[in-house]
């Protein structure tokens, strides 16, 4: 079997949970990790033995490269290297901008004959397929997205690059019928002012649409878990009938299901014709292993 050639892109929590997923994967090859830090030794264990470069074309041939930056990095990291022709996945998670990003991922895949799939996480993702699901089985009526108790890592992140923060953990907490609160929980920099940093956060549009509260903390790691969840409900009517009702939910590390994703997604878009796909789009059977016929007999 030839293993698909898989590079890391970005070394924060999905970096090494992708790593580690990539690493058990049995048609998989970890080709190195690609780290602004590569020059730097590194004393991790789980590196050892793994090639780290601060250029992708350091590895060598990549089939398909895991990108684990932030968000809003997303798409200056992946144009360029689909145009070379390498393949990408991401867990983009800004709702509104997703189909923003797929054109402009698009157009670069198909000049370098690659495939990109852009929002490979579990919301937008694995969720998005779910209520692709609930809305072909109800087509008319209301979905409900209801995140949480747990860490959100895009907005960690985004409160975390606020001047005066030292170290931010954000918090979604479900109010119901798809509406959060966000518990912004801040480590700040020596002179940073609580009331100003809370301002930056409250007005960033990642918080900007939900209610939100910023607290000072002596230490984010106190009270960090990386635990998430959601809980979709759809209510709604088939053809005639009414109060067809359905529910999914799920408890998860959040770092390490999105990790799993964005490597089941790597497996898949090797089979994609060039584009950029999102992964409502995608057989759900080219995410796994193995061959159609022992696929369909254990499955169907």
């Amino acid at each position: 079997m030839k293993k698909i050639k898989i590079a890391i892109v970005g070394y924060g929590n999905i970096g090494k949970f992708s790593l580690e997923a990539a690493q058990a994967a049995p048609d998989m090859e970890v080709c190195g990790v690609v780290r602004r830090a590569a020059s730097v030794a590194s004393n991790e264990p789980e590196l050892q033995g793994i090639k780290v470069v601060s250029d992708i074309d350091d590895l060598g041939p990549v089939d398909v490269a895991v990108l684990c930056g932030p968000s809003r990095m997303i798409p200056d990291m992946a144009e360029p290297l689909l145009k070379k022709g390498i393949r990408t996945v991401d867990s983009f998670d800004i709702h509104s901008e997703v189909w923003n990003a797929v054109q402009r991922l698009d157009a670069a895949a198909k000049a370098g004959k690659a495939a990109a799939i852009v929002s490979a996480g579990w919301d937008p993702g694995t969720d998005s397929v779910v209520r692709t699901l609930l809305q072909a089985m109800a087509p008319k009526g209301i979905t409900y997205t209801n995140f949480g108790p747990g860490m959100s890592m895009g907005h960690s992140v985004v409160a975390r690059s606020k001047a005066g923060v030292k170290n931010a953990l954000s918090m979604t907490i479900p109010v119901g019928t798809g509406l959060h609160r966000r518990m912004v929980y801040v480590e700040l920099e020596p002179g940073a002012k609580l009331e100003e940093v809370a301002q930056a956060i409250k007005t960033d549009d990642y918080f900007a649409h939900d209610e939100t509260h910023v607290i000072q903390v002596d230490s984010v790691d106190a009270v960090k878990d990386m635990g998430h969840g959601v809980l979709l409900e759809r209510k709604g009517v088939r053809g005639k009938t009414q109060n067809q009702r359905f529910s999914f939910t799920m408890s998860i590390n959040n770092p390490a299901l999105t990790a799993q994703i964005l490597i089941a997604c790597a497996r898949a878009v090797v089979k994609q014709p060039a584009g950029a796909y999102v992964l409502p789009e995608i057989a759900p059977m080219d995410l796994l292993p193995g061959d159609r016929g022992q696929l369909i007999r254990s499955l169907v």
